[in-house]
């Protein structure tokens, strides 16, 4: 790959790990990750290489940002602003802080998601599509 190429370059995880070195050293526009929660471990190979790609903006697609548990949410939050969400410690201590005071902690996630998250749903975006039918196919 060569700088100034291309305007566009879509990979796939297993790329990113193989091209890791020649990917490292481009400055993207954009980095837009999709089924990102296979970046939520933070300590995983395949969360720390595409942390090192430097880009201007970044966007993560995902249908499933919380799956276990409130650390991986922060893995994702960091990987968008590394900056702002530098301590992963200081972000699951300050979900732990709320007690077990459960309507507390979701109250705190939603303020703190809300201007990094946009959940869709087809039943709100898309009014003219007939329902799902499902068909079973016996071979």
């Amino acid at each position: 790959l060569m700088p100034k190429d291309f305007q566009v370059c879509i990979t796939s995880y297993e790329m990113c790990l193989i091209e890791k070195a020649a990917l490292k050293k481009f400055a993207f526009q954009y980095i837009i990750i999709d089924e990102a929660h296979r970046i939520k471990n933070e300590n995983s190979m395949l969360s720390q290489i595409v942390r090192v790609f430097k880009s201007r903006n970044r966007l993560l697609i995902t249908g499933t940002p919380l799956q276990n548990n409130l650390h991986e949410l922060w893995a994702l939050l960091n990987f968008l602003l590394p900056d702002v969400f530098s301590s992963a410690e200081d972000f699951d201590s300050w979900f732990s802080s709320q007690g077990g005071d459960q309507d507390s902690v979701i109250q705190q996630l939603h303020k703190v998601l809300r201007p990094f998250l946009l959940r869709r749903i087809k039943s709100d975006v898309e009014k003219s599509l007939l329902p799902k039918k499902e068909i079973n196919l016996y071979v």
